[in-house]
Formats: structure tokens, sequence, C-alpha cells
């Protein structure tokens, strides 16, 4: 078995160096500033080694935040770092221990963790384990799928692994390889797309990508673009800007167990939505896949088809439940007489548990003890104010409170929504949402912002929106043509009170509008019309 060592060390200042070096010969060496996502990479020895996304990605990850954990403002944070650091090294020791000692054999297969279609090269192993292989692609150590003449390629754990192990195909993680790209046509297909082309045989389906190692093993391009993805989950989560934004949405995106040093799954759903290119392709795949198991309730209903810009309506809670056009139809029918129209629905639970499918319900919630609870925790944490990434703390605090659940869910749907219009032959599209609803469309246009060549959208319509105010909203108006239109009302309740409790005193774009105004976003203020969270359908006329 190979020796690797991996060594941090402060060059001057704020530049680092990491040298990872294998007794068996190849050496990485990564040199960059402590902030610099994007390394100067040198090396020698085998390209499996020194050209090695997976092991460049982890071992400047466990450099960053080494020196974070001693340059952090508090022991809580360097804490936290430290954890990190110490998972990018194990993670990094095995990729380097398998790619020093590869062979010249080598099979042809799609790869489970980046999901693209390469070469593995075979490593050396002890006797008695199961063989491991190298993706070329991505870097990743892998092994054969354990399924009966499956070519395919299962992602291989460290240590000595001696159960089966099977690929994304057979673990039902996408619905297939070759399919996961393709196009779907016309929205109303998306049924037949996401119908498995393989049986399970693992029993088991995991959310790849989001995990510690997962993330930078299957798109080594994500730590590279860390700053630019936690802008767009600290902006649309923590309603930061800025570097607080980015080490907000770093904190959230952070990977793995709270052991670990991250900050588990929440707020995780826009990281893979903020890289562009995992929108339509087979990594998007994956993650519309498992949020829709994860919802049974979802599915998107034709209304009705038409000549005009297809337009995609989604609810939020307080709104009439069950099938067909609820509350949309006049409201819809007045501005886009002639438009396809689907409507989105989601989160039947999470809106269950909330107890808001009714006026009495939402009194109810509100009155809650158990709200009052996790409101009174949220209030104690954003008091600290520990530092950029204190929402994070709060959003872990509040992880089963049935409002973040449901919120969270929200930006799941939105994530669904972008991927599945990602794949359409459709040029345009006009999304209206309501409530959590307008935070599903909200997520939907800020991912598909960051998709080029995806669908532009004519327009976007969120009614008593549930999503803080204050952020950069650049992303939510760059990939819409007419303007995002926001009405909002001083009169609406459920924000006043529900939101901002949960929220720890932030404020809905719903109750004030949002801040600061981008020039494609219209701040409407609709409180002579609408004296509650549910009267937007009947009382207000879209733009």
């Amino acid at each position: 078995m190979s020796k690797v060592s991996i060594v941090a060390r402060v060059i001057d200042g704020n530049r680092i160096e990491c040298r990872v070096v294998s007794a068996q010969g190849p050496e990485l060496t990564l040199t960059g500033s402590v902030d610099d996502q994007d390394p100067e990479i040198n090396g020698q020895g085998d390209p499996a080694f020194v050209e090695n996304r997976a092991l460049a990605s982890n071992a400047w990850a466990y450099a960053t935040f080494t020196h974070k954990s001693v340059s952090l403002p508090d022991r809580e944070q360097q804490t936290a770092a430290a954890k990190r650091a110490k998972a990018h090294e194990t993670v990094a020791k095995w990729i380097a221990e398998v790619a020093s000692d590869v062979t010249t054999e080598s099979r042809h297969g799609w790869c489970s963790a980046c999901f693209g279609e390469h070469s593995h090269r075979k490593a050396k192993r002890p006797a008695g384990q199961l063989p491991s292989y190298l993706c070329v692609g991505c870097g990743s150590p892998t092994l054969p799928c354990a399924g009966p003449t499956c070519k395919n390629m299962a992602v291989r754990g460290r240590g000595g692994v001696r159960t089966p192990r099977y690929c994304a195909e057979h673990r039902h993680e996408i619905p297939g390889f070759s399919k996961a790209s393709q196009t779907i046509g016309d929205l109303s297909n998306y049924r037949e797309f996401l119908e498995f082309e393989k049986r399970n045989l693992s029993g088991t389906s995991k959310l790849v990508g989001l995990g510690l190692s997962g993330l930078l093993m299957a798109t080594p391009a994500a730590l590279a673009a860390a700053p630019a993805i936690g802008g767009a989950v600290g902006t649309v989560i923590g309603g930061y800007t800025g570097a607080a934004a980015t080490n907000f949405g770093l904190a959230l995106l952070g990977g793995g167990a709270v052991s670990a040093g991250g900050f588990g799954m929440l707020g995780g759903t826009l990281v893979i939505g903020a890289l562009g290119g995992a929108l339509g392709g087979t990594l998007g795949a994956s993650i519309t896949n498992t949020y829709v198991r994860e919802d049974k309730s979802f599915h998107i209903e034709m209304l009705r088809g038409g000549p005009g810009t297809a337009v995609i309506v989604c609810s939020g809670f307080l709104s009439q439940n069950g099938k067909g056009w609820g509350e949309w139809r006049e409201l819809i029918n007045r501005r886009y007489p002639d438009s396809p129209v689907y409507r989105v629905h989601w989160g039947a639970k999470e809106l269950k548990n909330l107890g808001l499918l009714g006026g009495s319900g939402a009194a109810k919630f509100v009155g809650g003890a158990a709200f009052k609870r996790a409101a009174a925790r949220a209030a104690k944490v954003a008091a600290k104010r520990i530092g950029p990434i204190a929402p994070a703390l709060m959003a872990l605090d509040l992880a089963h409170n049935p409002w973040h659940v449901a919120k969270s869910r929200s930006e799941k749907t939105g994530l669904i929504v972008a991927d599945l219009l990602a794949r359409t032959d459709e040029k345009s599209y006009v999304l209206i949402g309501h409530s959590l609803g307008a935070r599903a469309m909200v997520v939907a246009a800020q991912a598909l912002s960051s998709k080029s060549g995806g669908p532009r959208l004519e327009a976007a319509h969120l009614l008593g929106a549930a999503i803080g105010a204050k952020s950069d909203w650049f992303t939510l108006t760059a990939a819409v043509d007419e303007a995002v239109y926001n009405y909002h009302s001083t009169n609406d309740r459920v924000l006043k009170m529900l939101y901002t409790v949960a929220q720890g005193g932030q404020t809905a774009a719903g109750l004030k509008g949002f801040t600061p105004i981008e020039d494609k976003l219209q701040n409407i203020d609709v409180s002579e019309q609408v004296k509650g969270h549910s009267d937007y359908f009947e009382n207000v006329i879209l733009r």
C-alpha cells in the first residue's frame, strides 16, 4: 500500500502552498492565495496523479481550511474549519493512494462520480479487496458495477470495500446515463424522462454531488466556482450580499455531516443549481430525480394548450389544494389568454405539516408552542451575530421546524422546475408564483440565469413572495426579457407575522418589496387591493 503525505504551509502573507507526495514517486504542488479557488498546479509523475481534478480540489480545500482553522475570527468557526480540513485531507489521501499506483490495464464505461463516459485505469490493491480504478475524466476512484452484464462504473469508497457496489443507474440516482442529458421536447414529456431504464439493485438512492467528497469528486469544477456558488446560495437563502453572501453560502455548501464541520444539506439545494452546466445535464437529472422521489406529490399538470408563451404557475400555502386551476384561472386568463398553462404541484406533506392550508390553520400555527420555541432560538442566535455564518447556524437549529422544512422544499421545487425547463425546446417561459410558490419561482429564475444557452424568461410575476426582501437581485432578472413584477402588500399578516418571526426578523419581499431595485425588477404595491395573504388572486391584475 502506498504512503501519501499532504503538507500545507504559508508562503507569504495570504499565499499558501500544498504539497501532495506519494512514496510511489508522484508529486503535486498547489500554490495560491487562501481565497484563490484556482491555484497554480505543478507536479511530476503519472498524469493520473498530476492531472487529477478530484485530488487537486480536495487537497486545495484541505490547505485553505487548514489556514482558516487558525485565521477565522472565533473558536467555533476555527473548529468547524479544522473538521472540514480533516475531512478533505482524508478524501485527498485516498484519491492519491489510488492514483499513485495505477496500471496500464483499463476499461471503458460511464462514471457514477462525474456521470461522463470515460476510460478507467486499474490500480493495484491488496489481495482480498474489490478492485479499484481511476476515472480519467474526473479522477475519482471507481470499480465495476456489480449488476449482471453491466459495463458501467460505480463510485468506490476508500478502504477494503468487500461488499458489492452499483452504478448510478442501478442505484436509481439517475434515470439512465445516456438519457439523463437528453432534451424532452415539450414540458408535458417530463414523466417519461424520469422513468428509470434499469432496475434498482441497491435498494437505496442517494443524492450524489452534495456531500463533502461527492461534490468535489462528482463536479471538480465546483470548488473552482465556489465563490460564485456561495454567493448565489447566500443571496437567495440568506439575503446577504458580497463577501457575507459568499461566506454564508459556502457554510451551507459545507458538505457532509455537521461532525465534519459542514452544515449538511441545509441550503444546499442551490449549490448545483448555481452551476448552470448542471441544468439539463446528467448531474441535474440526478438532483431532479432525487428531489422528485423525496416529494411524492410533485407533478406538473398541463391546464391548457395555446400558441402563446408557456406559463408556469406555482402555489404556496393558504392556496387551494388538489388538481386543476384552483385560484389561478381568472388571474391568468386576463393577462395570458392564449398561452399554454402548466401548474406545478409540490410539497403536499410539508404544506400540510405547516397547518397553513386554511385561515384557521394559520392562526394555530403562529400560536403553536413549538413554533414559538423555534422562533425564540432563531432570535437568540440572530442576536449573537457570530459572523456571516450565523444564519447557517440558525438554519441548523431550526432544521425540523415546519416552516423551514416547507421553505427548503420550495427551493428544491424551484430547482426541479429549472432543470426540466432547461431540457425543453421552448425558447421562453413566464413564471408565476404565490407565497412559497413565488420563492420556488425565484429559485428557478436564478438557476436558469446561470444556464448558458438555456431558455429565457419573458416575465415573472410574484404574489406575496415568501422570500427575503434584501439581496443582490441581479441573478433574478438576468434571464428575464421583460421584467420581474413583485406584487406586495403591507396588509399581508402572514408575511408580517409568520415570515418575520420564522426568519429571525427578516422582512419578506411580498410585504414591502425587493431592495435594492434592479433595472428589470418592479415592485408593485397592491396594499389597497390586498388585505390578506390569499387575496392576490381575486384582486390583482398582472402587469
